[in-house]
């Protein structure tokens, strides 16, 4: 099972998942958190029997040569798996970009990864004291700084995003913003959080304009989905 690459699924073509590239969407199984607002979970488990060979994936990005610049792989979480870099490898031989969308729950395999990657969307859950109230597991806020610092270190292109479940404490939201710009982050994305029937829940700050602006300063780019 260490040997193998289990992918839940690709999106072929898509323009909002890399910055400013055409890319392809690569669904990794497997994930060690359990965040409470978990937009992917029937990807959160291995599932063998609906695992998508990871040759055919590859059949099909060879006929998107010259249609696509980037493959970004997603999850789940990639780092999840072993045999993620040898994936990597793979596309990057085909020429194209590699993002990665990640929580960063293993620095280790991060560190293994990081240079053969382009770009790198990270994806911060709480302030870092209590991210096990989102994600379910302790340590798991030790875990994602540690990897967010290794990012921050690659001087690799990268943006934070933050999908505010309503639960988040202002102070404790504002704190984080702080500690993110103290970090070296540039670039934050805040996104809006929905419940499992796909309504927006609107955590409080988006209706705080004088809040947002004061945010904003902390970064070089700051936005809004």
């Amino acid at each position: 099972m260490n040997n193998a690459l289990f992918v839940g699924g690709i999106v072929p073509m898509t323009t909002v998942d890399y910055p400013d590239h055409i890319s392809a969407v690569i669904f990794m199984q497997g994930c060690p958190w359990r965040c409470i607002y978990c937009h992917n979970p029937h990807l959160q488990s291995i599932l063998l029997t609906e695992s998508l060979p990871w040759e055919d994936i590859l059949g099909l990005l060879r006929e998107r040569i010259g249609f696509i610049e980037a493959v970004v792989f997603s999850g789940g979480e990639p780092l999840a798996q072993s045999m993620l870099p040898m994936a990597i490898a793979d596309v990057k031989r085909m020429g194209f970009l590699v993002g990665l969308h990640t929580a960063g729950t293993d620095p280790h395999m991060l560190t293994r990864v990081i240079p053969l990657v382009n770009w790198i969307g990270f994806d911060v859950k709480h302030s870092f004291g209590e991210y096990h109230l989102i994600t379910g597991v302790k340590g798991s806020g030790e875990t994602a700084r540690r990897s967010l610092e290794i990012v921050i270190s690659s001087n690799i292109d990268f943006e934070v995003r933050i999908t505010l479940h309503e639960s988040i404490e202002m102070s404790l939201l504002l704190d984080l913003f702080k500690e993110l710009s103290d970090m070296g982050v540039k670039k934050l994305i805040l996104q809006k959080c929905r419940d499992k029937d796909e309504f927006v829940v609107e955590h409080p700050i988006f209706s705080d304009r004088l809040i947002l602006e004061d945010v904003s300063k902390y970064f070089d780019n700051f936005y809004i989905r």
